[in-house]
């Protein structure tokens, strides 16, 4: 995976504010992109919540998706990057990548490219059969998604590109399989969307006993395999912009996908 030097490694986590946790990785995108912050990666813990893409935003079955979430006791959200809805609770960890760059769109597929390649080694660091790529049916699908064994697909990838910068990010299912797809089952039905649950898996489906928190310290292993690794907290002024962003994020009352596109300014 291609990062600089020295890597800004962000992990305060929002589990309590599953809209704030978003607008957090929104911030730090914008913040990077104007060069206000360096390139950074965040690596956070997760609460229940429905992350729900433009498409789904769109689709006249949306209210009854986030009711149908919602029932489940999970918070619907309206996701950074592209792609369909996914799942985050418990068992998952958030992971992103920020980046400057003037010509993004340029780099797209590099970047998808990177992070998938990343994950996939601290799988297999784990001693996991992990590889990458789209599998029949599976939810969100998409050609940088990552399996177990070309089985069960365990974790999708997403990117969300502005003017001068990027953010690759996904979400990797440690444990609870079967809660990512009791609630994709009503939540895609309302959307329209087919899929095959039995795609939708989680690590500890193979490798009963893993837990989030060993998985977060391969995840940081690996990264401070190759650079140096700086731990820094959310910054003031990154924290109010996110906080401005909350409410535009949080899809309960369904705000329209436009919305999204508006920026705040922080002094």
């Amino acid at each position: 995976m291609t990062l600089p030097p020295a890597l800004r490694l962000l992990t305060a986590s929002f589990a309590d504010r599953p809209a704030l946790e978003i607008a957090v990785s929104r911030a730090v995108l914008e913040r990077v992109a104007a060069g206000a912050l360096p390139e950074t990666f965040r690596l956070a813990r997760t609460a229940p919540t429905l992350s729900f893409g433009r498409l789904d935003a769109l689709a006249p079955g949306f209210p009854a998706a986030v009711v149908a979430a919602r029932r489940l006791g999970f918070a619907p959200v309206h996701r950074l990057g592209g792609g369909r809805a996914a799942v985050f609770h418990e068992g998952t960890i958030a992971f992103g990548h920020a980046v400057a760059d003037e010509q993004p769109t340029a780099g797209t597929h590099v970047r998808f490219r990177a992070l998938t390649a990343f994950l996939v080694e601290v799988l297999r660091d784990l001693g996991l059969d992990a590889r990458a790529g789209e599998l029949p049916g599976e939810y969100c699908p998409g050609t940088y998604s990552v399996n177990l064994g070309g089985r069960v697909k365990v974790a999708g990838i997403a990117q969300r590109v502005l003017r001068r910068g990027a953010y690759t990010e996904g979400v990797l299912v440690v444990d609870g399989g079967e809660r990512v797809r009791e609630v994709l089952i009503p939540v895609y039905a309302a959307l329209g969307l087919a899929w095959e649950p039995a795609t939708a898996g989680a690590l500890t489906d193979v490798a009963p006993g893993l837990t989030v928190a060993a998985v977060l310290g391969a995840l940081r292993r690996r990264l401070e395999a190759d650079h140096a690794v700086v731990e820094a907290p959310l910054d003031p002024v990154t924290r109010a912009l996110a906080a401005r962003y909350e409410a535009v994020q949080d899809a309960t009352d369904q705000p329209p996908p436009a919305a999204l596109e508006a920026t705040p300014k922080v002094a």
